[in-house]
């Protein structure tokens, strides 16, 4: 059972996720809360593992209370996703940057959001569409001036399978859209991405596509 914590100063939205979170049989809601301090006191206090996380808070924000988490909890161990309404890319960069594991729209469909929790704590990393397009965007803005060559000699370990695959997803595709243009299945994709995220060390996604831009496998903008 995945031990899942809200963190949202809205009641109403800790209540719908509650509802949403509670349907699924892999998931267990063990507490929500309203701020990040409050957060990170029932952290010190209770074993959770995956941190629903709004980013827009009073006291401290989703950016804040992630960095404040990461200096005590491994994200191995306690995995953080933020989900919000504001998408934009300095929202996903700094909660990637501060140690988030995942990042997912407030528009997201139930299924959509198990399965991101599913996914996360299983040591992938879910980004919603916009989220995965800012965080590219940021990311391609920013060429690399040199190739890290420790970190390309990793992505030497992929098979010529695995390496188109992160290349797609360096261009902000999800499993599915990878899948229909390669002519292959999502669950495919999937096992691909993971494979690929363990042999070049990625924590999630968003770490990935960073160090294929390092890498300088990414295809330039």
């Amino acid at each position: 059972m995945i031990r899942v914590l809200i963190v949202d100063d809205q009641e109403m939205i800790r209540t719908g996720l509650r509802t949403i979170i509670s349907s699924s049989p892999d998931l267990e809601v063990v507490g929500d809360v309203g701020d990040g301090f409050l957060a990170l006191e029932y952290l010190d206090a209770h074993p959770v593992d995956v941190v629903l996380l709004d980013i827009r808070m009073p006291g401290i924000d989703g950016v804040e209370t992630t960095a404040r988490i990461r200096k005590t909890h491994a994200p191995e161990r306690v995995k953080i996703i933020i989900l919000t309404t504001f998408e934009q890319e300095e929202n996903v960069y700094a909660a990637l940057s501060a140690g988030a594991n995942g990042f997912l729209g407030k528009g997201v469909g139930p299924v959509e959001l198990i399965d991101g929790i599913i996914d996360v704590s299983a040591g992938g990393g879910t980004l919603s569409t916009a989220a995965a397009a800012a965080a590219i965007s940021r990311l391609a803005e920013t060429p690399v001036q040199r190739v890290d060559e420790p970190l390309a000699r990793r992505f030497e370990a992929l098979t010529a399978r695995e390496r188109d695959v992160v290349v797609e997803v360096t261009k902000g595709l999800s499993n599915d859209e990878i899948a229909a243009a390669m002519f292959v299945s999502p669950f495919t994709v999937k096992t691909h991405v993971n494979r690929a995220m363990a042999k070049v060390e990625a924590r999630d996604r968003a770490q990935l596509v960073a160090f294929a831009y390092r890498a300088g496998i990414a295809p330039s903008s």
